[in-house]
Order: structure tokens, then sequence, then C-alpha cells
């Protein structure tokens, strides 16, 4: 395999993880906290490499256990109870990796003084048109179904 087939490989991997609605879940929750990260907060060098690890590891456990449990239902469509824990524990590592990921934000994002300039930038009624139009793009982004799912 070449080395550019590779990424095009991954690229469709990544693709193909879209299609999953935690994937989508998950992807919206790290663009909000690199978008309210950059516009409200002063983070530093270190605190930006934590926040885009953070995120890089919720969404890289969302994919794999994604191809875990598309792989086990492949193996073994029927039920089967090594299947079910398989496909638990992955599910399991990335519920660890997601609430670590809430504490870090809280750590990081938690400053009531900030919280009152978000709420005054957003008094403004069209940036509050333009945030309610992006919470609504992104929940259907996130919950509308996928139209082509293959395994």
């Amino acid at each position: 395999m070449s080395f550019f087939k590779g990424f095009f490989y991954a690229g469709r991997g990544i693709i193909g993880a879209l299609s999953e609605r935690n994937f989508r879940f998950h992807l919206c929750a790290a663009a909000a906290v690199i978008y309210f990260g950059a516009k409200f907060y002063s983070f530093g060098r270190t605190q930006w490499a934590v926040l885009l690890l953070t995120c890089a590891a919720v969404l890289s456990l969302e994919a794999v256990n994604t191809a875990l449990e598309r792989l086990c239902d492949k193996v073994s469509p029927e039920k089967d109870e090594l299947i079910r824990k398989t496909k638990d524990i992955s599910a399991g590592a990335v519920l660890i990796s997601a609430i670590f990921a809430a504490v870090i934000g809280v750590l990081f994002f938690w400053d009531t003084e900030k919280f009152a300039v978000i709420a005054e930038y957003f008094s403004e009624p069209l940036r509050l048109v333009i945030l309610i139009i992006c919470i609504i793009a992104a929940a259907l982004f996130v919950f509308l179904p996928r139209r082509s799912k293959k395994g």
C-alpha cells in the first residue's frame, strides 16, 4: 500500500464514522469547545494541547468503537455473550473518555465572569439568532439519520 493510499483509506474511515450519531455528537461538542475556547478564553499552549488531545481521544475512541462494533456484527450476526461483552467494553471506553473530557471542560471553562461576557455577547439579537441557527443545525446533523449505512 502506498503512503498516500493510506491517507485515502483513513479519510474513508472518518467518513464512515460520520454515519454514527455518537461520533457526530462528539464532533459537534469538539467544535463548540474550539469555538468558545478561541472566542472567549485566553488559553495557553498547554491548555489548548490538553483540550485538543481530549477531543481527539474521544473522537478516536468513538471511531474505534464503531469499527469494533461493525466487525463484531459481521463476524457474529447472531446474539453471542462474548461479542456483547466486547461491544460493551468498547462502548465503556468511549464513555470513560467522554466523562473525563467533560471534567476537563468544567475545569477549563467554568468561569462565572466569562459566562457573563458570553451572555452579553449573545444578547445582541443577530448573534443570538446565529447561535440558535448553529444549535439547530448541529442538532439536525447529529440526530437526522444518515441515508446510507454500509457495513
